[in-house]
């Protein structure tokens, strides 16, 4: 067992003010889970749709799902860890707001040389996000031009970066200009600045009034019906995120008046079930970060004992690229 650990806990759902820092005692670990004494912890939206309460979750409960650190100690039945190991999860049960955890080992994989922790932390679930959405979701080939909402975010960042390997011509949308130019330096083909330009008459002028096979939406509310006008007939409406809030009062009717549209909307957890397709898909990630197809920016670091302002400016669209939790 590893004592005074100091952790977010919250008891009950709201505003950033929930989150409290306490200290907790983490067991020794179960059957089929590591004890990681943790470098890095990843901030994303879905945090604070568990904060509010948007995505349910019983009371009280920590925080955070994507972290990096080292291998403390080692439950019965686990193979493929040891003690010392350098490793990173993105998709675990609550709890990474937190200097040390105990982690199912099907969710954790090694940190290959030429990786950080920091990297590794910032990377693990919008890493994993981007591979299920780019070679699961809609599989890309190459050659094929898409978009993407939030390019200048911590997922749409490794977006343009991945996508400009593959070949995709990846159209993103931002916010500013300064967020513009930054997904444009990570790849995006072109950026429309959608405060100040329409995003379906830009997207028909880049492709020359054909739209595009497939949008990528991890906005929600705002974007829903822009983003179904952007599509060609048949085309697939990838919805995997609500950072403008949820989707709601859907009319089907409508996917069949803009074209026969197909509406998905998919998650992480259900791509990498297993151990197996865990690693399958943290494999291809890493073998574009070690190559240098992916280069991770991490724009902003808050103590943990600061989660709470963090999470403020994640959900104020005041960051860009990855925002981490620091652990000493």
């Amino acid at each position: 067992m590893i004592s005074n650990v100091k952790a977010i806990r919250l008891d009950e759902h709201g505003g950033p003010e929930v989150l409290k820092l306490v200290t907790v005692d983490v067991p020794d670990p179960a059957a089929n889970e590591v004890t990681i004494r943790q470098k890095a912890v990843g901030l994303n939206f879905i945090d604070i749709y568990f904060r509010t309460g948007l995505y349910p979750s019983a009371l009280p409960h920590g925080l955070g799902s994507e972290g990096s650190g080292v291998v403390e100690a080692v439950g019965s039945g686990v193979t493929h860890l040891k003690v010392g190991d350098r490793v990173a999860y993105g998709q675990s049960p609550l709890g990474a707001y937190a200097e040390a955890r105990n982690v199912p080992a099907d969710r954790v994989v090694k940190i290959p040389e030429g990786v950080d922790f920091e990297q590794a932390a910032a990377l693990m679930l919008k890493g994993l996000t981007v591979q299920y959405l780019f070679r699961q979701t809609f599989r890309l080939q190459g050659g094929e031009t898409i978009l993407f909402h939030a390019a200048a975010g911590g997922v749409g960042l490794i977006a343009c970066q991945w996508a400009r390997a593959l070949g995709v011509k990846l159209i993103g949308t931002a916010s500013t200009d300064e967020k513009a130019a930054l997904a444009k330096a990570n790849g995006a083909w072109e950026v429309i600045n959608y405060s100040r330009e329409n995003v379906v008459e830009r997207v028909k002028e880049l492709t020359n009034g054909k739209k595009v096979p497939v949008v990528y939406d991890g906005v929600g509310k705002d974007t829903w019906l822009m983003s179904l006008d952007c599509l060609q007939p048949r085309g697939l409406m990838v919805s995997f995120g609500n950072a403008s809030g949820p989707v709601e009062g859907v009319n089907l009717g409508i996917l069949a008046a803009k074209g026969s549209l197909f509406v998905t909307r998919p998650t992480l957890a259900a791509h990498v079930p297993t151990l197996e397709l865990m690693q399958a898909a943290a494999d291809e990630l890493f073998e574009h970060v070690v190559k240098g197809d992916i280069r991770i920016h991490i724009g902003q670091r808050f103590p943990l004992a600061q989660a709470a302002q963090a999470q403020e400016a994640l959900a104020g669209r005041k960051t860009s690229g990855a925002t981490i939790l620091t652990l000493d």
